[in-house]
């Protein structure tokens, strides 16, 4: 095999308001993430997590005294980013992606001016990364969104958040335009179905059809998009600018034209946000869709041209597991976050359910390729395991360092085959909050940290196993993986 292009970007993958902590500090505003509440005993149930979100929830949370709501404190990246990011520098990354927190720079969501101090902060974190020669690869929206626009406006659901996030996108690009040549619009654009209030701010009161509700948001955040994108370009002409999917591999179960068909309508369902971004159009697939569940999206005259002069420079996806399409609905099922699914009797599973599947990164990334022909970028991939630390600190987990190479392993198959693959930045490569769980003991980092569900712990980093064994393979760009 030819093996990796000397110029990939290797790196970690975080978010904004699983790490950062420093809640309101510094003139930071409240968003939906800082209300997601940390369950005791047997942890979240789905069905909790799925529910709709109403006002009266919001503001019991925010005036809730007992709750644990561990987004609130993160990591503390806030106060120890220079720590981390010599960490990162020591593996040796080449890109680090993190997401700018919304409220931060605009504490409501719509303010007349930003919020000076929150933009000042990102300064100093851009610059500690430049300093190592590490590119960042920012996010603009990643599971959280201003409080102050969803009380006001319901969230995505009103077309007036497009201004304010153009307004937000075009601070950021002009702020950083010397700082950030990497840029993403919506973190996994496509679960706005699950995360309709986190990632949303749409609130459940008075709402008669949730999912018209949802999709009318997801309409709004394609043409904020396309509209961040020519900002983009306009301000930055040597930027690239990429949309980001939850990608979601599911095979037929038999080879019965019937489990084909689900297959087909899985990717449909799927890949129809990723259609608009880089196409630029709706599918002519989803018409169906929307007319059985009685789905009116209201656009305006100029949104066609908007969503056409709008498309995104590259792909960038996030994939940990596949799953099983049948046309039956019996059988046993896995766990699999919020993304249950058959069991597939040729995969093993993580202790959360989630089906190792290091072959299906391989078929997703041709599928993606053969369909859009863009560059592709897997932002998020890893394996959340409960680590031990031994006695003399130590933290052996080669269960992570195997998941990891049989999938870079795929990656290097797939260059080889013809794929344009930019780079790969695995999930959580410092231990964070789990985004939908809120718990800690769910970690993927390569570094560890000493802090527990409750938020109980020292802070304390200590470098795994995995750190040095990553540090091995940046050094030799993907050529030693033992």
């Amino acid at each position: 095999m030819s093996g990796f292009p000397q110029n990939f970007l290797w790196g970690g993958a975080t978010a904004a308001n699983q790490f950062e902590g420093a809640f309101l500090e510094d003139g930071k505003g409240w968003s939906t993430a800082d209300t997601a509440r940390f369950i005791k005993a047997n942890g979240i149930s789905m069905a909790e997590l799925l529910r709709p979100t109403t006002k009266a929830d919001v503001e019991f949370a925010m005036n809730d005294k007992e709750g644990v709501y561990p987004k609130r404190h993160g990591i503390d990246f806030y106060h120890r980013y220079k720590e981390d990011i010599a960490l990162f520098a020591e593996m040796g990354f080449k890109t680090f992606r993190l997401s700018i927190s919304w409220p931060r720079i605009f504490p409501n969501g719509d303010d007349l001016e930003p919020n000076e101090a929150g933009l000042a902060f990102y300064d100093a974190v851009f610059d500690e990364c430049l300093k190592y020669d590490i590119e960042p690869l920012v996010t603009i929206s990643h599971y959280e969104f201003p409080l102050g626009l969803a009380f006001k406006q319901n969230g995505w659901e009103s077309r007036e958040t497009i201004e304010a996030f153009e307004r937000y996108a075009r601070v950021l690009f002009n702020r950083y335009k010397g700082k950030v040549k990497y840029w993403l619009t919506f973190n996994e654009i496509n679960i706005i179905g699950m995360t309709g209030y986190l990632s949303g701010g749409i609130l459940a009161d008075g709402e008669k059809n949730m999912l018209q509700a949802q999709y009318q948001a997801a309409h709004h955040q394609f043409i904020a998009s396309a509209l961040a994108v020519k900002a983009c370009h306009e301000i930055i002409p040597d930027a690239q600018i990429g949309c980001m999917l939850a990608r979601m591999e599911a095979y037929p179960e038999t080879c019965n034209p019937l489990d084909v068909m689900e297959s087909v309508n899985s990717d449909h369902s799927n890949l129809f946000y990723s259609d608009v971004q880089i196409r630029g159009y709706y599918p002519s697939y989803m018409n169906k869709f929307f007319r059985d569940h009685n789905i009116t999206i209201k656009k305006e005259a100029n949104d066609e041209q908007i969503l056409r002069e709008g498309t995104v420079d590259f792909m960038s996806f996030s994939y940990y597991m596949s799953s099983i399409a049948s046309h039956k609905k019996d059988g046993d099922t896995t766990g699999g976050n919020l993304l249950g699914s058959k069991k597939n009797p040729y995969l093993e599973a993580s202790e959360w359910g989630w089906q190792i599947d290091p072959v299906g990164l391989r078929v997703t990334l041709h599928k993606l390729y053969d369909r859009y022909q863009v560059p592709l970028f897997i932002v998020e991939n890893g394996l959340g395991a409960k680590d031990v630390v031994e006695a003399d600190g130590s933290i052996h987990d080669s269960y992570r360092i195997d998941y990891l190479r049989s999938h870079i392993e795929q990656m290097e198959q797939a260059i080889d085959e013809g794929v344009d693959l930019m780079g790969f930045t695995p999930w959580g490569c410092i231990d964070l909050v789990s985004a939908s769980t809120s718990e800690m003991s769910k970690r993927y980092g390569f570094i560890y940290v000493d802090l527990d569900d409750e938020g109980q712990g020292t802070l304390e980093r200590s470098r795994k196993d995995s750190f040095y064994w990553y540090k091995k393979v940046i050094e030799t760009n993907g050529a030693d993986l033992k």
